[in-house]
């Protein structure tokens, strides 16, 4: 098992070392003042302590970079002044998935959570992500919910690559500082077609196929996070993990989606898909078996989801779990005693544009931050207990 301690270098590609960063010497909390050091076992990230750490977890963005920042300022690790400085100190963040599909800004959105790893790093924090489905479907070349401007976004990226003579960490780094201004520029050209055509959509669909193939660049991207992660008594992921999910392995499963996206196996020509966690309601990036209005269910049935969901945990040896994938139009919530945190609120403009919403946990113990009336600067803290 792959064991790796934030403080120290890195293994290539998922964890270059960070280098200084303006943030890091604004940040009011820095590595000398951290607890101990965050520790990290598997490549991907499978299993991390990170002691006396706040930890705070964003559901799906759906390529949605206004209100990603909006969630990411309420959460207190970005800044407000359009910089992208990391401003969590040794906080650790974690992003539950779905950031591609239903809109327009997915690679801005990567590239920012990326730069902000960087920064949290040197200030003794970190960036999780964990895959979800629209990731999976991208990379098996499931294009069904793409935005349009989505497209222009491969096309436009791909030129920006370009200009860098290929060198992929300096583009995808600087991506989210320069992308609104490629797309004014877009939209701006006499080149610009406006309305979708179809020579324009093929383009479209050759660029995102070129990224998320299996072992194209942005696909290796992705490839550096878990589809499960567990911090502490605190498991993370996308749909939801069942029992023999943990019986399989949770290291096992993500190698083996990192290992299919980064197009690693022994045929060129053959990418099998690793089924059990990314195909099949019961997979691990569709189930949703815990996050449906429990009114739904007869008595008998929700005890059966509880007896499953304490199985789980007992295994894995965790307190509770935390999920996005499936949208809660009364925001994000707890059920079964607290055991399961649904943290999908739908805040991105292309599902139900609802109010960003994010999951704070400290001493273990959790509670739902949200902004007032839509006023970011205001905030609301919702206690579970």
């Amino acid at each position: 098992m792959a064991k790796l301690y934030l403080t120290g270098s890195a293994f290539p590609p998922p964890y270059p070392s960070p280098k200084p960063t303006k943030a890091s010497l604004c940040s009011s909390v820095s590595t000398a003042n951290a607890s101990r050091p965050i520790v990290v076992n598997g490549n991907p990230p499978s299993f991390v302590s990170a002691p006396g750490r706040r930890i705070v977890a964003v559901g799906d963005l759906h390529g949605d970079l206004s209100q990603a920042r909006c969630a990411l300022e309420m959460a207190g690790v970005l800044s407000s002044n359009g910089q992208n400085l990391w401003t969590g100190g040794d906080t650790v963040l974690v992003q539950l998935g779905d950031i591609l599909d239903r809109g327009e800004d997915e690679i801005a959105i990567l590239s920012l959570l990326r730069s902000l790893d960087i920064q949290a790093k040197a200030n003794g924090g970190a960036v999780f992500q964990v895959n979800g489905n629209h990731e999976t479907m991208n990379v098996e070349g499931d294009f069904r919910y793409v935005d349009f401007g989505a497209y222009d976004e491969c096309m436009d990226f791909l030129e920006y690559l370009d200009d860098y003579g290929g060198n992929w960490e300096d583009a995808f780094l600087g991506w989210v500082g320069v992308s609104e201004k490629w797309k004014e520029d877009r939209k701006m050209s006499k080149n610009y077609w406006g309305s979708w055509n179809l020579v324009k959509k093929q383009k479209g669909v050759l660029s995102r196929s070129i990224l998320l193939r299996p072992g194209g660049p942005l696909a290796c991207e992705l490839a550096r996070h878990a589809v499960v992660l567990k911090i502490d008594d605190w498991v993370f992921c996308h749909g939801g993990l069942l029992p023999h999910h943990v019986a399989y392995g949770i290291e096992r499963m993500n190698r083996e989606v990192s290992h299919w996206m980064r197009g690693l196996t022994e045929n060129d020509n053959d990418h099998p898909i690793p089924f059990i966690a990314t195909r099949g309601y019961d997979s691990v990036v569709w189930n949703r078996l815990y996050s449906q209005d429990i009114s739904d269910f007869a008595g008998y049935q929700n005890n059966q989801i509880y007896s499953i969901l304490e199985e789980t945990l007992q295994a894995v040896g965790a307190k509770a779990m935390v999920v996005g994938h499936t949208p809660q139009t009364v925001g994000a919530n707890c059920k079964y005693d607290c055991s399961i945190w649904r943290i999908d609120v739908g805040m991105s403009s292309g599902v139900l544009n609802s109010r960003p919403e994010v999951l704070e946990i400290r001493d273990n113990t959790a509670r739902v931050l949200r902004s007032k009336r839509d006023r970011f600067h205001e905030l609301q803290v919702v206690d579970y207990t």
